[in-house]
C-alpha cells in the first residue's frame, strides 16, 4: 500500500527550461497585444501561471477580460514548444534516478504540485520525457494562489490510490520558499533543493524539513523520505 506521498515542483526543480516560458509568453503578448516586452520585470520563480498573467496585464495594462486571457493563453501553449524545442534545457543531477526509484517503490506515490497550468506543465515534462511519471497533480488551472494547490493535489492523490495521505507522509519539494510555504499551508514535510529560483541560504530561511544543493545523491534523497 502507498504510504508517503511526493509531490513536486516543475520549474527549476523537475526541468530547467532556460527561459522558455519567459520567451513563449513575450511571444504570445506580440501576437495578441502587438505589445514588445522582455517581461524581464516578472517575479515569476515559484508563482502560479494565472498570478504572472494576471501581474503581465497589470502592468501592461491590459483590459483583463476572459477573451484576452483565453487568446494569450492559446498563444502562449502555440509558442511554448517551439521555444522548449530550441532552448537547450536540462534535467538537474539526480531527477531521472530518483523519480524511477520511487516509481518502483510500493510504498511511494508521486505527483506534481506546480503553479503551471495543466497543459504547460505537459508540454514541459513530455519534452523531458518525465510526463509518465505522474497519474495526477495539482495546477495552476486550479487556482491562481499557490498555497491553495495542495489540497486538490490530496483529493487526487486519495482518489488514484485510495487511501488517505497522513499529511506528515507528505513531503513538497521545490525549489523557492514559496514551495515550502506551499507545503506547510496543508501540513507537509518540505524539502526545498537548490537548483533553481532561490539560493541555499534563501531556502534555509524558510524553515523547509530539508534543504540540499541538489539532488545529486539518490540516497541522501531517500534518507530524508525514510526518516
Amino acid at each position: 500500500m502507498k504510504r508517503k506521498l511526493l509531490l513536486w515542483d516543475i520549474d527549476g526543480t523537475l526541468v530547467r527550461t532556460q527561459g522558455a516560458g519567459q520567451r513563449a509568453l513575450s511571444q504570445a503578448l506580440k501576437i495578441i497585444f502587438n505589445i514588445d516586452s522582455d517581461l524581464e520585470f516578472l517575479d515569476m520563480a515559484g508563482r502560479t501561471d494565472p498570478y504572472i498573467f494576471q501581474e503581465m496585464f497589470r502592468a501592461l495594462g491590459i483590459t483583463r477580460t476572459e477573451q484576452n486571457f483565453h487568446d494569450l493563453l492559446e498563444a502562449y501553449f502555440s509558442c511554448l514548444p517551439v521555444e522548449m524545442a530550441k532552448a537547450g534545457g536540462y534535467t538537474p543531477p539526480g531527477i531521472l534516478q530518483i523519480l524511477e526509484v520511487v516509481r518502483q517503490r510500493t510504498d511511494l506515490a508521486q505527483g506534481l504540485l506546480t503553479g503551471n497550468l495543466e497543459r504547460g506543465a505537459k508540454i514541459k515534462l513530455v519534452h523531458f520525457d518525465l510526463w509518465r511519471f505522474f497519474e495526477f497533480g495539482a495546477y495552476g488551472s486550479d487556482s491562481s494562489i499557490r498555497n491553495e494547490l495542495g489540497p486538490y493535489a490530496l483529493q487526487r492523490a486519495s482518489k488514484v490510490h485510495g487511501v488517505e495521505f497522513d499529511r506528515r507522509n507528505v513531503f513538497v519539494i521545490g525549489d523557492t520558499p514559496h514551495d515550502v510555504a506551499c507545503g506547510k499551508a496543508i501540513g507537509a514535510r518540505t524539502i526545498a533543493v537548490a537548483t533553481g529560483g532561490a539560493t541555499y541560504e534563501e531556502l534555509l530561511a524558510s524553515e523547509p524539513t530539508a534543504a540540499l544543493k541538489d539532488l545529486g545523491d539518490t540516497q541522501a534523497f531517500l534518507r530524508i523520505i525514510d526518516a
